[in-house]
């Protein structure tokens, strides 16, 4: 995508100006169960989830949200609902970082991620698996409880700051929480 397009994608809640930073968080689309033997690492979407996927990053686009990073476990179901969303960004999919520990991360996990993040991202998206992201998600924003992140689901919150190692102690404001089924 040329710089004029990701112009497009700009919005003032998540622009990064004045210092701030917006994650998304996702977990994985809907995945297959198809296959009783695979090891729960290798199992990939399923129909609706590969369906999911690029209906929420087009919300996101909707929104006028730009993403500069994509980060991701690298377990099937997770990288390819990545994938989904970079193509529909009209990102290059070789850009995605992919960390393991993102892989059932637990709560501190994620934080160490976030942490580590490049300050020059001003808006980062985040995709893995349940239960650790909805436990995360629920330490994130004072006043909003998420029983059960749904699949495909995005939490989105913005912190003042211009330092991703910041995150964990500054005032985080949630912005929304979409998910497919919520028309």
């Amino acid at each position: 995508m040329n710089k004029s397009n990701n112009d497009e994608h700009s919005s003032p809640l998540t622009s990064g100006e004045g210092g701030s930073k917006t994650l998304l968080l996702i977990r994985h689309a809907k995945s297959s169960w198809d296959v009783s033997t695979l090891n729960d690492f290798e199992r990939p979407l399923n129909d609706r989830g590969k369906k999911d996927a690029p209906i929420m990053a087009r919300r996101l686009i909707h929104k006028k949200i730009n993403i500069d990073a994509f980060v991701s476990s690298p377990a099937k179901r997770a990288k390819k609902t990545a994938e989904l969303f970079c193509q529909e960004y009209g990102k290059n999919e070789n850009e995605i970082i992919f960390l393991t520990k993102l892989y059932h991360a637990s709560p501190d996990i994620f934080f160490e991620v976030i942490a580590e993040l490049d300050n020059s991202f001003n808006t980062v998206a985040i995709f893995s698996h349940n239960i650790g992201i909805t436990e995360f998600v629920n330490l994130l924003a004072k006043d909003v409880k998420i029983d059960n992140m749904p699949t495909c689901s995005i939490f989105a919150v913005r912190m003042n700051a211009k330092k991703w190692a910041d995150f964990k102690n500054v005032k985080r404001d949630f912005l929304f929480f979409d998910y497919p089924k919520n028309e």
